[in-house]
């Protein structure tokens, strides 16, 4: 029997953005909620709490992007080419929250409150550029003989703007779950209190992108509310709004990691629902990952280094959150 590598690299780059989503998110998410704590100890509680982990987590990231220019090339020149703009604007904003992270460690009193601003704006900055992104891919590209054939600022729209605000909204319910889990006293009731508006506001994103992605784009409609799609769609919005409701019960409740477990829920969801809507196209809105595969001789060779890799990663980064694992204290550290 054959073995459909296409299907296999995709399913590989998928895990890979999935995992930099769920490592990398709740880490975004920690700067995010940066300005909703004013307590300096209570920020270096915040940041303690990813400190031993938060290096690993852009590997994630590398991995889907090496992972998409070997064995999609066709996807991956025309996306960079489309996103080039949103994509370097992530960048800075990681390399950014990257330096502000040591630094604030290091900095004096006097000079500790711009790194702590430096490690906020660059999360809201890193952040926001990968939802515009994804806002940009799924309203698709133009592309013509093999090249993007889009203007510089196509990936510009209300709809992308919007999902940039929407992934700010998720990754820092990723980053409440997190910190209700890892965190104890007057902290953790704050994320508890914070935890309830900012769930709401990403059940609210996720209804808006439901009702504008199948307006704006005909032919998601179609394969949404058509046999037999409409089968696997039809369980996400009812499972979206269970998810929710034990959500906003854990919250209420429980300093455990049921909270984080749900978030991550919830992100799943919507990551299922993006993957219904453009399936089985990987540069929408016309170009399969068939299409856009590189040659069966460049996916094996690719894939034998990918699926080699890919324990070890799975590996380190179990052991590093097993070694790492419990609460965080005021005036403890691992920095």
């Amino acid at each position: 029997m054959d073995i459909d590598l296409p299907l296999l690299w995709f399913g590989v780059i998928g895990f890979g953005l999935m995992m930099y989503v769920v490592m990398d998110g709740f880490d975004l998410g920690i700067g995010i909620l940066f300005p909703f704590v004013r307590d300096r100890e209570e920020r270096d509680v915040m940041v303690n709490s990813v400190a031993p982990v938060w290096d690993g987590n852009e590997t994630w990231l590398v991995l889907g992007g090496a992972g998409l220019m070997a064995a999609f090339p066709l996807a991956y020149g025309v996306v960079l080419s489309a996103l080039y703009l949103p994509l370097m604007a992530m960048l800075a904003g990681l390399i950014w929250r990257g330096v502000a992270f040591e630094f604030r460690f290091k900095a004096d009193d006097a000079h500790k409150p711009f790194w702590d601003h430096a490690f906020a704006w660059g999360s809201y900055v890193a952040t926001f550029s990968q939802g515009v992104a994804l806002g940009a891919f799924i309203g698709g590209f133009e592309v013509k003989d093999g090249g993007y054939a889009g203007g510089v600022f196509d990936w510009l729209t209300p709809f992308s703007l919007f999902t940039g605000a929407a992934l700010l909204a998720a990754y820092a319910l990723l980053a409440v779950g997190w910190l209700v889990m890892k965190t104890e006293g007057a902290l953790l009731q704050r994320m508890r209190d914070l935890g309830r508006p900012v769930t709401w506001a990403v059940l609210a994103a996720l209804a808006v992108v439901s009702l504008w992605t199948p307006l704006a784009h005909p032919a998601i409609a179609e394969r949404w509310f058509s046999l037999p799609d409409l089968l696997f769609f039809l369980p996400v919005p009812v499972l979206v709004l269970l998810v929710t409701w034990q959500l906003l019960r854990a919250l209420r409740r429980s300093h455990s990691a049921l909270p984080f477990l749900l978030s991550l829920a919830m992100l799943f969801l919507g990551y299922s629902g993006l993957l219904i809507s453009l399936w089985p196209n990987i540069i929408p809105p016309g170009i399969s990952i068939w299409q856009a595969a590189a040659p069966p001789q460049s996916l094996g060779f690719a894939l034998v280094g990918a699926l080699a890799i890919i324990p070890f990663i799975l590996g380190y980064t179990a052991w590093s959150y097993y070694v790492f694992r419990g609460k965080v204290k005021l005036g403890e550290g691992y920095h």
